[in-house]
């Protein structure tokens, strides 16, 4: 079995930030696929939603402020799962609850190397 991380994007147009109550809306679903990939024990690491304030630490250690809100998507979360290839793991992110949500969102599949 290999080790996939799965990315959260969001649009982060005005026009595609959810309302309060389609942001409540939201939660069961995820919790419903999250639950369903730690029963079937392809849940290896939940990762929390990531906050929109943070920092970018470049060459030289300059930091700034980040990410930027003026870009077009950003990671709104992410989960580590394991599955047999890269179409396996795919193919439960074809299920995530976040390419039904309002704002956009898409997944990111990545299989992680224990390789430096």
């Amino acid at each position: 079995m290999n080790e996939f991380l799965l990315i959260f994007r969001k649009d982060n147009s005005k026009e595609a930030q959810p309302s309060p109550s389609a942001l409540q809306a939201s939660i069961k679903p995820w919790q419903k696929w999250l639950g369903k990939l730690d029963a079937e024990g392809a849940l290896v690491s939940h990762g929390n939603r990531l906050r929109p304030e943070g920092a970018v630490i470049k060459a030289g250690k300059i930091v700034t402020d980040g990410p930027y809100p003026d870009i077009k998507e950003s990671i709104g979360g992410f989960v580590i799962i394991k599955a047999i290839d890269l179409a396996a793991a795919t193919e439960i992110g074809k299920d995530c609850p976040v390419l039904d949500a309002p704002w956009n969102g898409f997944v990111e599949v990545r299989m992680l190397s224990k390789e430096v």
